[in-house]
């Protein structure tokens, strides 16, 4: 949990909270929705969480305190907007989660390679088990694929690409919907 009232109080943009997806990472699993993405994917299915002013803005305390309220799977999965848009904030809550057992999933438009060259990112990035990475990209757009909308997008084994040195891709890459 937070350790300082300063931690707490951390402003934090977001577009929503869905307490309850299926569709969002592995299993049944919270949904924090940021606000604020610099991409703007053509065709992206949340263009409404783009402009860094819209949402509602609030802290990360209370954000923590309402996943931890309604995530009763000990799952979140952050999502866009671009989670790494405000990788502080979001390094927080889920620093937060993960001390009391959430596994994370992070769906970024930003690459793995971009993502580990920018050491602001990194933070966040050791926080989570699995990251969907890449922009949509409509050409590449399937039905077929769990948890991603465009074939381009990889899904990472975070822990285990840390310790590598390199990608390793989850299970979840090569399996589709049944």
């Amino acid at each position: 949990m937070l350790n300082t009232p300063t931690l707490a109080a951390a402003p934090l943009r977001i577009a929503g909270i869905e307490p309850e997806s299926i569709v969002d990472g592995p299993g049944v699993r919270a949904v924090l929705f940021m606000q604020g993405c610099p991409h703007h994917c053509p065709g992206c299915h949340n263009s409404h969480t783009h402009n860094p002013q819209g949402g509602t803005l609030t802290t990360v305390g209370a954000v923590v305190e309402q996943l931890l309220r309604q995530a009763r799977m000990r799952a979140v999965t952050l999502s866009g907007g671009e989670p790494f848009f405000q990788a502080h904030s979001c390094t927080l809550v889920a620093q937060s989660l993960r001390a009391e057992g959430f596994h994370l999933t992070c769906f970024s438009g930003y690459t793995w390679e971009a993502l580990t060259a920018n050491a602001a990112y990194l933070p966040l990035l050791h926080t989570l088990d699995l990251l969907i990475d890449g922009p949509y990209i409509a050409a590449q757009r399937s039905l077929e694929l769990r948890f991603r909308g465009s074939s381009n997008q990889r899904i990472i084994d975070v822990p285990r690409s840390l310790q590598a040195g390199h990608i390793v891709l989850s299970a979840y890459q090569e399996s589709a919907f049944d």
